[in-house]
């Protein structure tokens, strides 16, 4: 009895499978291809890094920790902190820590704070004051990334306390979540934000007929 002839892998439900397969694959490749842009909009900067050392029972094991910041230039920042035994895992592992706990801060015209604002952690302690058009980033260290990060371009910062990088960073965020915006303080208040600030300076109030000089 003569067989059929059939082919494994190459017949019809054999390159369905096949297409199935590779379909799948593109779907992975068009996930990782999406994650790359989304990961591309975000700006990291490498803020510090140190080497720290365990003694143990046959010498000493190094290890790396690595502090960095991450923003969108649009307004979001977020600081981490990562630990490894080589310098790019700990980077990674600062960034990845640093995008799930960012924080939206709230600008003036995109370019500065919309007021002064102090803030603290532990011995570090910042000021941070609203700067006008073109006088940049007046800062140093690790708050001159974090507001190059957040897209900050006028700011003057001030550090009063501790030169920690970890306690200066904690300090800047603690000021920025205390900044907030005039639309933020009058919905809390139920007004409008003409009643917070008073009408605007390029509005100037209609002159008033002069007074008609008696005749003599």
């Amino acid at each position: 009895m003569a067989r059929t002839p059939h082919s494994g892998g190459g017949g019809e439900h054999g390159g369905e499978g096949g297409d199935r397969r590779r379909g799948r694959g593109r779907g992975r490749e068009n996930e990782n291809r999406q994650e790359r842009q989304d990961g591309d909009e975000l700006k990291d900067k490498l803020v510090t890094i140190n080497r720290v050392a365990k003694v143990v029972k046959g010498g000493r094991r190094f290890s790396f920790a690595a502090l960095v910041v991450v923003g969108d230039q649009k307004g979001r920042v977020g600081w981490g902190a990562g630990k490894a035994r080589e310098v790019p895992e700990a980077i990674r592992k600062a960034t990845e820590q640093a995008k799930r706990t960012m924080i939206r801060v709230p600008m003036r015209e995109g370019r500065t704070l919309h007021h002064d604002v102090i803030g603290e952690f532990g011995a570090g302690r910042v000021i941070l004051r609203a700067a006008p058009a073109g006088t940049g980033i007046i800062a140093g260290g690790p708050m001159r990334a974090i507001f190059e990060t957040l897209g900050m371009g006028d700011v003057v910062a001030k550090c009063l306390g501790s030169t920690n990088p970890h306690n200066m960073i904690k300090a800047t965020f603690s000021a920025l979540t205390r900044s907030t915006s005039p639309r933020a303080v009058a919905s809390r208040r139920g007004k409008k934000v003409s009643d917070l600030l008073g009408p605007r300076k390029d509005q100037a109030p209609a002159e008033t007929p002069a007074a008609e000089a008696p005749n003599v």
